[in-house]
């Protein structure tokens, strides 16, 4: 993507099962536990490059020791600096100490058997380390100590927060990980007050926090705190007597991978990164459903647990296309065919000149698309001179052979990704110009004035990178015609579930789409999705339409996409200019278990998503310029 966008952060819980010396005797540390952590957190840093944290539980701390650690940083660099900050605590250990498990269970900080870790991007501003998860609530009774990690975003934070003052509490802050929190920390202290209540009378002390802590239903916790939870997430959660929880929200927006053996158990927001960190097989490792969470309880049982009935199950489809790691053998696959099933589409765009025509990609994540796509082109390639050979028959000759076998399929690597800009140039007054060589092209890759150029991208959002910079330096190796391929559908509403883009202005297509209505007479359209937009402005979440779909009605997907050329086209550019989307029919033919598309479609799966496109556009009419959740 040209337009990197800040979006879903990422998790990890682990839970050692055996006790630090059977690590220290079998992989020759009892740091096994952190070292994991790390190597499953660095191979998640695509998720969150703003900050990260980690929290570590003790199961067997005595009374007047600590038991929960946290650490947390912020920036590109966090993930060194926290383990950085762990592990030289241990400097001034002496190696007989430092080698030794018991004394480390008892003695050092972060030597425990519960962790979560958190990589985080902000999709709603919010910056600085109070943001960073994961989040604690402490408490002098260690089943009351919560810490909270996820990868979420809430679209009616708005009713949680007042339900919470309802409850009587006073929160701190009105972000959704701050709401989230509390919520969940409010139902966990009904829980265990309950168990008090329940136990108290035969039971004292140790005896009787053994008790509440054995008898914790963190099942139905999770599942009244939830009730009115709108959004897409996977939350995970540390509590101070050893419990641990990852929940999976019931639409199955946001990924949740997890295993778990009998030394220990494993769950994170990508597939691969479990893999390569445990050397594990693809089908080793199993997905949490829509709704469900696993809970592993302080004893090292592991119960899978259905806290919310899945409904409208949506997988977010951008998760293939684009965030997750393409080294997950599905996602590979998918994004190879999502580039074979745009054949049809390009051959039109070039006429079928196949001969005058060359294939590039924009670097790096639309490569495996590239990929599929030069092998559809190699296959038409073979199906063309197989049908002249047969043309031809007995007669054909020698050199008519060799020329019908000499036919291939052009590729090379035309965009380069050149240099990263620094924000010392941030307020410069050439800024845009500097930001136009992010990327450059290479020299002599096209015959001037003959070949067509395809250029595959894995999504088009704004365009104001394709129109500000790679445009214009495709341009500079005179092509024909330039043909910009989006292995995605066209990106036509905002999202709510995590991804950092929630303003309608900020779609190319949806400009193209408010473009043909002025040029058509039809501003009677956007007033009239206007006027009832403003309508159902103040209806609850659940009876608000989304009448955005309107602008886009009276139009086909290639009038939209030839108004996106035109638009997204730098004044002098020579070559003609083309755009190629993918087809949402295509988009769920290559990924056929991830229906979530409603950034393409506006058909949202939570009613949350309905009343924040409702406010998008509504903020773009009267010019209000801020995040619609």
């Amino acid at each position: 993507m040209t337009e990197p966008l800040k979006h879903e952060c990422g998790i990890v819980m682990i839970r050692l099962l055996k006790p630090l010396e059977y690590y220290q005797q079998k992989y020759g540390t009892w740091q096994y536990g952190l070292n994991k952590l790390y190597l499953l957190m660095e191979k998640q840093h695509n998720r969150g490059q703003e900050g990260a944290g980690l929290a570590v539980v003790k199961l067997d701390s005595p009374p007047g020791s600590e038991f929960i650690f946290r650490e947390r940083a912020t920036g590109s660099g966090a993930i060194s600096e926290i383990f950085s900050n762990v592990y030289q605590r241990y400097e001034k250990v002496s190696t007989d100490k430092l080698t030794d498990p018991e004394y480390a269970s008892k003695y050092l900080p972060f030597a425990g058997e519960l962790f979560l870790g958190h990589l985080r991007y902000s999709t709603t501003g919010k910056s600085g380390i109070s943001y960073v998860h994961p989040f604690l609530r402490r408490n002098n009774w260690r089943s009351r100590n919560l810490a909270l990690a996820g990868n979420f975003n809430m679209t009616n934070v708005d009713e949680l927060f007042n339900e919470l003052l309802a409850q009587g509490q006073h929160p701190r802050d009105y972000a959704d990980t701050f709401v989230l929190l509390e919520s969940l920390g409010h139902h966990l202290d009904r829980e265990i007050q309950f168990q008090y209540d329940k136990y108290s009378k035969e039971a004292k002390g140790e005896e009787l926090n053994t008790l509440i802590e054995k008898n914790l239903d963190i099942h139905f916790m999770l599942n009244k705190a939830s009730e009115k939870w709108d959004g897409g997430y996977t939350i995970g959660g540390l509590i101070g007597c050893g419990d641990g929880f990852v929940y999976r929200d019931p639409c199955g927006i946001r990924p949740a991978f997890y295993y778990n053996d009998d030394e220990i158990v494993v769950v994170a927001s990508e597939r691969p990164v479990i893999q390569t960190a445990l050397g594990l097989d693809v089908s080793d490792i199993k997905e949490l459903n829509p709704g469900q969470a696993i809970i592993v309880k302080k004893d090292g049982s592991v119960i899978f647990s259905q806290i919310q009935e899945p409904r409208n199950v949506s997988p977010c489809s951008f998760e293939r296309i684009y965030f997750s790691r393409g080294s997950d053998a599905d996602i590979y696959n998918e994004r190879k065919n999502l580039g074979k099933f745009l054949l049809p589409q390009i051959l039109k765009v070039i006429d079928s000149d196949i001969q005058h025509t060359v294939f590039s990609f924009i670097p790096n994540t639309a490569e495996v698309a590239f990929f599929g796509m030069t092998d559809a082109f190699n296959k038409h390639m073979n199906d063309v001179k197989l049908r002249k050979i047969s043309e031809k028959g007995a007669s054909i000759t020698e050199e008519e052979l060799k020329e019908i076998l000499s036919m291939r399929v052009r590729t090379e690597k035309v965009v380069i990704k050149d240099i990263k800009l620094r924000t010392f140039i941030a307020q410069d007054n050439n800024r845009d110009d500097l930001a136009a060589h992010v990327y450059d092209v290479t020299y002599n890759s096209v015959q001037p004035g003959e070949d067509n150029l395809v250029v595959i991208d894995d999504s088009i959002v704004r365009g104001t990178t394709l129109r500000q910079s790679i445009i214009k330096m495709l341009d500079r190796i005179h092509p024909k015609k330039i043909v910009i391929v989006s292995s995605s559908p066209q990106i036509r509403y905002p999202d709510c579930y995590g991804i950092d883009m929630s303003r309608m202005s900020e779609f190319a297509a949806f400009r193209a789409a408010i473009e043909l209505l002025k040029e058509r007479g039809m501003q009677h359209v956007i007033d009239e999705v206007y006027r009832k937009s403003l309508a159902q402005k103040d209806k609850p979440k659940e009876e608000i339409v989304n009448y955005v779909k309107e602008i886009y009605e009276p139009f086909t997907d290639s009038e939209i996409s030839a108004k996106m050329a035109e638009i997204l086209t730098p004044k002098g550019t020579k070559a003609k200019i083309e755009i190629v989307f993918q087809s949402i029919e295509n988009l769920h033919k290559a990924s056929p278990n991830h229906k979530g598309d409603w950034y393409f479609s506006g058909n949202y799966p939570t009613p949350g998503g309905n009343r924040m496109v409702n406010t998008a556009f509504l903020n773009y009419i009267e010019g209000i310029d801020k995040r619609s959740y």
